[in-house]
């Protein structure tokens, strides 16, 4: 089976879907504002002679005319990381805050939970978690040369992550009896870039279709559908969850959306962008979604020139949507 030809009926223009699934993946790096602004870092490119363009929907990603550019001074020292574009549309969404307590349940090589960290000025408690503990070493060695302190790495099952270690300074504020409380969250957002068929890395990686098969994108869903319930559970009523994926397939996309908000206490909030996404889809084959899944966005390769991806907004706890989404917007006093 080719992927991309059974995806066909959700893109509005096959043959240009096909080539620029075709084209190599134009080269992109985000501007750590840790440690420079992007104004020092643009100046610093000028200055080394490398041509860029900024990136129309987000000011800190700069297009770079060609190349790699680890050999430079700017990025040896921290200002600059190469992130592919689409790839720093979950933690604008999410959007976390200095202060706050987030958890990056899927975190290696780190280049989403460095941006989070950016984002909350490296104030609050990041918690960088993966499940593969040879990919943790990458994600230390990117906090260290970007700067990050605020970060603390576990090495877990997201599926089954204890939020026990975490529990002591709930306690002492009289939030919960115990830690093991299950009123206990300890995350005021969360980030899930769950681990995928990565369909949509396929200008990336030519050989990404090479073991494809129905079978591997059926058994992954089930390990999606695990973490994003246990982001849920942990983080706090009102707090943001964003689930994504580079993947096209709707049985790990809106499938694992519809699961979710079936079986926790959450619903999917609306979200801007200014990059060109299509709404998530309610009927995939012979499954019918929630309604609610329009509020996630598609992003295919050809509608702004990146690699193909996901990404939906839960806030947790479904009672009243209005007052859920305010309170998830509420920044926590560092």
């Amino acid at each position: 089976m080719d992927p991309l030809e059974r995806y066909a009926p959700l893109v509005d223009d096959e043959t240009a879907f096909r080539d620029a699934c075709e084209r190599p993946l134009p080269y992109v790096v985000r501007v750590n504002t840790i440690k420079s602004s992007v104004e020092r870092a643009t100046r610093a490119l000028d200055d080394e002679g490398i041509a860029y363009e900024r990136a129309d929907w987000h000011p800190g990603l700069l297009r770079l005319a060609e190349g790699s550019i680890g050999a430079t001074w700017p990025y040896f020292h921290g200002w600059l990381h190469g992130q592919e574009e689409v790839s720093a549309f979950p933690a604008a969404v999410l959007d976390p805050q200095p202060g706050e307590r987030v958890w990056d349940a899927c975190a290696a090589p780190g280049s989403k939970t460095t941006q989070m960290a950016a984002l909350m000025e490296d104030r609050g408690v990041l918690v960088g978690n993966d499940n593969n503990l040879g990919r943790l070493s990458a994600l230390r060695s990117n906090a260290e040369r970007l700067g990050v302190t605020n970060l603390a790495v576990t090495n877990q099952d997201a599926r089954n992550f204890s939020l026990k270690p975490f529990g002591s300074e709930a306690v002492e504020r009289g939030e919960v009896e115990s830690a093991d409380s299950p009123a206990f969250a300890a995350f005021d957002r969360a980030l899930v870039d769950a681990p995928c068929s990565c369909e949509g890395t396929i200008r990336k990686n030519p050989d990404a279709f090479d073991d494809w098969s129905l079978g591997h994108v059926e058994s992954i869903a089930g390990i999606q559908k695990g973490i994003l319930r246990r982001a849920v559970q942990a983080t706090r009523p009102g707090g943001v969850v964003v689930y994504s994926t580079c993947t096209f397939a709707p049985e790990e996309n809106e499938a694992v959306l519809d699961h979710v908000l079936d079986a926790e206490d959450c619903h999917l909030a609306e979200f801007d962008t200014d990059l060109d996404t299509v709404p998530g889809v309610t009927e995939w084959e012979d499954d019918e979604y929630d309604p609610q899944v329009t509020k996630a966005h598609r992003v295919y390769p050809h509608l702004n020139d990146t690699g193909g991806f996901f990404c939906a907004k839960l806030v947790v706890g479904d009672g009243d949507s209005e007052a859920d989404e305010s309170a998830a917007e509420t920044e926590v006093a560092a």
